[in-house]
């Protein structure tokens, strides 16, 4: 199971999935993307989060799996974790696929594998049709970068607890198009914002989320960005 959630914590971030739901039912700016959660959401988690003044870099962190220190968050997309939907017997990439592609169905004798269907890139709102393109193009983006949580903190967690953060289908991972995953990498939102604007507080939500329910800090210049893509967030009425 995910690390136990603060009660404030919990409630908030159950309400920003719940959010990307009924969002359609609320007013919403003309330059805010389908759901983006309702403003007063995302300020209360940017009054939750923690904020601390810089991210200092701690030594050890690796993803790759070779080496004395390797492999800091386990083998990458793990079904064997303490993440939520873990141990299905798919990846969890194929997790992430299966709920992101719309119009997608097990391969035939590959339960795990999806046929077809398409992607609507949450950073861009770019449409990808995997039946076209094949799924190499796509890629699963940590929202809340590794390397960035290793260093303001899971470099003190347990192996387990790492492992969970880096395969949470729920509160940390989306499938996007290769090119831009390529360009966040390891980015936070100081100096990463998805390309179109109106993504802004779709994504401040998401990155906020998995911050709270994590503890996680954020430092303060990318609390700064994050409360102005807030400012793009619908008003809930």
């Amino acid at each position: 199971m995910v690390p136990p959630l603060a009660p404030r914590a919990l409630a908030l971030a159950s309400a920003v999935l719940v959010a990307a739901i009924v969002v359609t039912h609320l007013g919403r700016p003309p330059d805010s993307a389908p759901g983006s959660p309702p403003r007063e959401v995302v300020l209360a988690l940017l009054e939750t989060v923690r904020v601390v003044d810089a991210r200092e870099p701690v030594p050890g962190y690796d993803r790759e799996c070779t080496g004395a220190s390797a492999c800091v968050f386990g083998p990458a997309w793990s079904d064997t974790t303490e993440a939520p939907g873990s141990g299905n017997g798919c990846s969890t990439r194929h997790d992430v696929l299966a709920r992101d592609l719309r119009g997608g169905t097990p391969a035939p004798g590959s339960p795990c594998e999806r046929a077809g269907g398409v992607l609507v890139d949450p950073y861009t709102g770019r449409t990808v049709d995997v039946g076209v393109t094949g799924l190499r193009g796509i890629h699963v983006d940590h929202v809340y970068p590794l390397s960035a949580a290793w260093d303001l903190g899971a470099w003190a967690w347990s192996p387990s607890r790492r492992a969970a953060f880096a395969n949470d289908v729920d509160h940390n991972l989306l499938a996007v198009t290769a090119a831009v995953n390529t360009g966040k990498s390891d980015s936070t939102p100081a100096d990463w914002l998805p390309p179109d604007p109106g993504r802004h507080c779709f994504y401040a939500s998401r990155y906020l989320t998995a911050a709270t329910v994590y503890g996680l800090p954020v430092t303060r210049s990318d609390h700064e960005a994050l409360a102005d893509a807030a400012r793009r967030c619908p008003a809930a009425r």
